[in-house]
């Protein structure tokens, strides 16, 4: 496998350092997650083949095909997608911004190297430049060679600037004030490269980021296992935004088999939950809908008096 990998990365661009963590992650052909952040629970997939395991300067990276859910990519332990339930977060983060925005036409994507939130900012014919702020070059390398054909497709589009640095620092630039009609931070779980995009100050920056009217959705957590967490971030962003709310979307593979999203925007005339045009037959959407969209904002009780929504 270490010779596999070593001609893989000689060829496609890829630049890891050997990792071992497939030995500890895989036992007895089923990969069982780390569950630093979800003590007492763990998910497992069968594995059928293990296709490349290497350390980033980041994170380490390990890509599996399973037997049921397609390929899988794995970050520091943690599942990040799998081919077959993957729009169901994609398709989210993306559209329910965009959708909720009446003319997006500038974009930022954090994060998402992998290329799905990118493959559905593209869909949109409003949108007209699109840059991708992704601090780990390696992750979108790993995404043009393991996920071309499902994640990886939009990267060659001419909308789209790629560009390789820390978000948190990128958006201090005083040439990105005011500039995105919408910011999508897909980012993953707040431990390790990811941990500043969870800080009060990534907010403020996003917000000085946007345009009037413009909106932000960031990965956020599961109501089931980090509710405390969600309610603290929802918490300092209320001080800086005047908009802000909280939906979810059902994705099997993840943590509880549920994610949500941070939504927040600069306009108090925005309703994030209320679309503002319908999608496009041509988008080809697997999961989001106009109705999804409006319900998935809808939390359970326990939730919603938690987080004050």
């Amino acid at each position: 496998i270490l010779l596999v990998n070593l001609l893989i990365m000689a060829t496609s661009g890829l630049n890891l350092t050997p990792s071992n963590s497939k030995d500890t992650l895989i036992q007895d052909g089923w990969f069982g997650e780390n569950e630093t952040l979800w003590p007492g629970q763990k998910f497992s997939i069968q594995v059928d083949e293990v296709l490349l395991n290497g350390r980033s300067e980041f994170q380490d990276i390990l890509v599996f095909r399973s037997k049921t859910y397609g390929h899988v990519l794995v970050l520091d332990g943690v599942i990040q997608l799998t081919e077959r339930d993957e729009f169901a977060y994609q398709e989210m983060i993306t559209h329910l911004p965009l959708f909720a925005h009446p003319n997006p036409k500038k974009v930022l994507i954090i994060g998402g190297g992998d290329g799905g939130v990118l493959r559905e900012v593209v869909k949109h014919p409003s949108v007209t430049t699109v840059h991708m702020c992704e601090i780990d070059r390696q992750v979108v390398e790993v995404g043009k060679k393991y996920f071309r054909e499902t994640l990886s497709t939009a990267f060659d589009d001419p909308k789209v600037t790629l560009i390789f640095d820390d978000a948190a620092k990128y958006l201090l630039q005083e040439s990105n004030l005011n500039q995105y009609d919408v910011i999508i931070c897909d980012s993953s779980d707040p431990v390790g490269p990811a941990e500043t995009l969870f800080q009060p100050q990534f907010f403020q920056s996003m917000y000085n980021a946007l345009a009037p009217g413009g909106i932000v959705c960031t990965q956020g957590e599961c109501q089931w296992l980090h509710l405390d967490l969600i309610a603290n971030v929802l918490g300092y962003v209320r001080n800086i935004f005047p908009v802000v709310t909280y939906a979810y979307s059902t994705v099997p593979t993840y943590p509880s088999g549920q994610i949500g999203f941070v939504i927040a925007s600069n306009d108090k005339s925005i309703t994030p939950s209320e679309p503002t045009r319908a999608p496009l037959e041509e988008m080809n959407l697997r999961y989001y809908t106009s109705p999804i969209h409006r319900a998935s904002f809808v939390l359970p009780a326990f939730a919603s008096k938690k987080l004050n929504l």
